[in-house]
């Protein structure tokens, strides 16, 4: 393809709703294109459950190839390297680039990793999927006692779906364990992990590795290994360098259009956006698909655009590894095997919209 008039960079919430959108006829004039990755985008909502033995690969993802062909969009696969924001220019691993009229950037984040002092302890991001599950491949022929830094719903997700699975499982987290939640929600999930044996350090921010021990500001706090990465999120590193002018958290600043405030021609959403009152987060990256889909298409019929109200999210549910969940809702939590029957119809009704 020649430079197309729009190119969505990344698989993400948003743009699957894009593609979903267009493929049910909302597709606007012009040459449109997608750059992945992957051959198919990873649905972050039930990797527990695989991890957990619940789900095979294919349960957990979404073709691109066919969303793209009933969306007439030509799907393009490559590692993006940089972004030259000015003149729209990406460039890929492969040394080719790319370049288009309007972007849209939906890239997702990467866990922040602690400096390491020295090797001896191997230490894996859960993002990118893919190469995550690789890797927790490998690991899985030799089991080692492992930590997993971070506390928040996919940090607990986490270790109770590997809880059983390793000879030893320690979490840390900067805060509280679910921070933001209500206290409920939070009781009974320290009670499923210590159910499982999980030993849990709460309001301890690692600092840095040195060999294979863990250190925070007091001094060491953990010896082992492996290291498992489920906190926070860090803006990818060729965005940084883009010229895109970014928010103090370093993700790229948007308006309620959702798009750069420096670069009206790219649109960002998801995690690698920073929008007043928006969480980063899926349920808020899928919320901005239909917004995303009908400005994208505005700008490429010159119309209006219109501006993203961030919504409120209403429920969470924290899968618990067994086939149940827990639920938070409005500062009432509940948990067991209902929950995890309307977490798993959630999830399957996900991945169901986007496949072709």
């Amino acid at each position: 393809m020649s430079n197309p008039d729009l190119l969505l960079v990344g698989a993400g919430h948003s743009h699957l709703g894009v593609l979903r959108r267009w493929a049910r006829g909302q597709r606007p004039p012009g040459r449109l294109a997608l750059l992945s990755d992957s051959p198919h985008a990873w649905y972050a909502g039930r990797l527990p459950g695989l991890l957990a033995g619940r789900y095979t690969e294919t349960d957990c993802r979404i073709e691109l190839a066919p969303l793209c062909h009933a969306a007439g969009v030509e799907l393009l696969q490559g590692v993006v390297t940089g972004l030259d924001a000015d003149e729209r220019r990406l460039a890929l691993a492969d040394g080719r680039t790319l370049q288009a009229s309007w972007l849209s950037l939906n890239v997702g984040a990467a866990p922040p990793a602690p400096e390491q002092r020295g090797g001896g302890m191997q230490v894996l991001g859960v993002k990118p999927f893919a190469a995550f599950l690789a890797a927790w491949s490998e690991w899985q022929r030799d089991p080692q006692p492992l930590a997993i830094v971070g506390a928040g719903a996919a940090g607990v997700e986490l270790a109770l779906a590997l809880a059983g699975q390793v000879p030893e499982l320690s979490q840390f987290c900067a805060g509280a364990l679910l921070e933001g939640g209500s206290p409920g929600l939070r009781l009974r999930a320290l009670g499923h992990l210590r159910q499982r044996g999980v030993s849990g350090r709460e309001h301890c921010p690692i600092s840095h590795i040195e060999g294979q021990t863990l250190y925070s500001d007091a001094g060491a706090v953990w010896h082992g290994p492996r290291l498992l990465l489920a906190s926070g999120s860090q803006p990818l590193p060729w965005l940084t360098h883009s010229g895109l002018v970014c928010a103090d958290d370093g993700f790229i600043q948007i308006g309620r259009t959702l798009q750069s405030h420096s670069h009206p021609r790219i649109f960002a959403s998801g995690d690698c956006a920073s929008l007043p009152d928006a969480p980063r987060n899926a349920w808020q990256a899928t919320r901005q698909a239909s917004q995303l889909a009908a400005n994208l298409s505005a700008v490429l019929q010159e119309r209006p655009l219109a501006r993203y109200r961030p919504p409120r999210q209403r429920a969470l549910l924290v899968a618990t590894g067994d086939g149940g969940a827990l639920l938070d809702w409005n500062g009432w939590s509940a948990g067991g095997r209902l929950c995890g029957w309307w977490r798993d119809l959630c999830d399957r009704q996900f991945i169901l919209r986007h496949q072709v």
